[in-house]
């Protein structure tokens, strides 16, 4: 079976490179010349875990094919995924005009039957506009040619995201006609075969159920966050009450840690599209709406905790930072929490310097303030007045805290992830703040 991928990001890599992995001849597509080059070259745009390896191996088996040219291959398959960005407008709408690119551009060249599936995510409606776009083109030509569009959102988490296609907790796949439903079948028998739950439904539920579930877990985030900071105006500690909470398994325990805010290129942007949709359809979600005004409130906590513990007088202090991408195992800087508190201290006259596994490249090209990038962590804390952990990278969990310790000017820790044990850093001569801890 041979399908095309259209577009070579976070998405469209690893679908593409997965799908070849089980034996399928994929055509990845991607109207940046430079990285087409670059991925027949070997080199890889994105940091994810084995990812790399993956791609190699596929593309040396003739399996994994990368061009520039969707019309190059777009007779040769059955099947074309959609998986270019759609990122937010400033009212916080999906911008559908790379989608709807890929869609004119099919059906300006199509010659046979083709099913036409969205990977990216997009707002309920996007298919039919698809189809419609598709149709457009057709009618230009004066052709008529039999095609299905369908809906397949991914679920793939930052880090672990060869693992979630290979060993999926679901696949959604949103159909409107038999002929496509079996077609997704065949595509997806190897999941099928290993039992993998395969989820056929309606084209707007699946486009629906995407959003719904990143809206769900950012909500889980969002409270936790707004709880654990009336737990340290009353005295409670929300490491214990997370706990306490977990073990009922009518809420369980995943996405129930406070932090600094959620950031990605999904939780943000999803929100936002989905508290447009509403609006353009006459509703308010209130909840949703809430939970993005605690995340953006919760993205200022550390320099608002910095700024506590200093008593506003941060002028002329170094601080050290441990971590910038938004999560562990990526070097994804979209909506970092590190972004907005690097730009708020260096406009109270902070001198950062910043240590991240595999970020720091990534991050130069989203600051335009100075930062001092560190060759590992200890160097970071060299004269700093405290030190941040932004990420929770596993480099961070067990520091040498003596090490630590002699590096620092002022022996401050303030942990955005509630890591690690204040006892232990006490006992070390380390001053420590957490996030709703006492």
């Amino acid at each position: 079976m041979k399908i095309a991928i259209v577009g070579t990001g976070y998405v469209g890599l690893v679908t593409g490179t997965c799908f070849a992995e089980v034996g399928l001849e994929v055509h990845c597509i991607d109207v940046n010349k430079e990285k087409i080059d670059n991925l027949n070259s070997g080199k890889i745009p994105i940091y994810e875990p084995g990812l790399e390896e993956m791609v190699l191996k596929n593309a040396q088996t003739g399996r994994l094919l990368f061009h520039s040219d969707l019309t190059s291959c777009l007779n040769e398959v059955e099947v074309v995924f959609i998986a270019v960005g759609t990122p937010p407008g400033e009212d916080g709408s999906a911008d559908l005009h790379y989608v709807l690119d890929v869609a004119r551009t099919v059906g300006a060249n199509m010659q046979k039957y083709l099913l036409i599936v969205t990977k990216s995510t997009v707002p309920v409606g996007t298919a039919a506009k698809v189809r419609q776009a598709v149709q457009d083109e057709l009618g230009k030509r004066n052709v008529h040619l039999e095609f299905d569009v369908a809906s397949n959102p991914e679920f793939l988490k930052e880090g672990a995201a060869v693992r979630d296609f290979m060993y999926p907790e679901r696949v959604v796949l949103g159909v409107e006609s038999e002929k496509a439903e079996n077609i997704l079948r065949r595509l997806y028998r190897p999941f099928l075969l290993n039992n993998f739950p395969v989820i056929f439904m309606d084209v707007p539920s699946a486009e629906m159920t995407k959003y719904a579930a990143n809206a769900m877990l950012a909500t889980r985030i969002s409270f936790m966050n707004d709880l654990a900071n009336l737990c340290e105006i009353v005295g409670a500690d929300i490491n214990m009450v997370r706990r306490g909470m977990g073990t009922d398994s009518r809420i369980g325990s995943k996405f129930l840690y406070a932090g600094c805010g959620y950031g990605g290129s999904c939780f943000p942007k999803d929100v936002k599209a989905l508290i447009k949709t509403a609006r353009d359809n006459g509703y308010s979600m209130r909840l949703i709406e809430a939970v993005e005004e605690v995340n953006e409130h919760q993205k200022g906590i550390l320099f608002r905790k910095l700024s506590a513990r200093f008593k506003g007088d941060l002028k002329g202090k170094t601080i050290a930072l441990w971590g910038l991408s938004f999560k562990p195992e990526t070097d994804d800087m979209r909506e970092a929490p590190a972004l907005i508190l690097i730009e708020q201290l260096v406009a109270a006259g902070v001198t950062i310097r910043a240590f991240d596994p595999v970020a720091m490249e990534e991050a130069q090209k989203h600051l335009a303030v100075p930062v001092t990038y560190c060759k590992d962590k200890y160097e970071a804390a060299i004269d700093a007045d405290a030190l941040m952990l932004v990420t929770e990278w596993a480099d961070f969990r067990m520091p040498s805290w003596a090490v630590v310790k002699k590096a620092l000017k002022y022996p401050l820790v303030i942990d955005g992830r509630n890591l690690y044990d204040k006892n232990e850093l006490a006992d070390n001569g380390l001053e420590y703040i957490g996030i709703g801890r006492k």
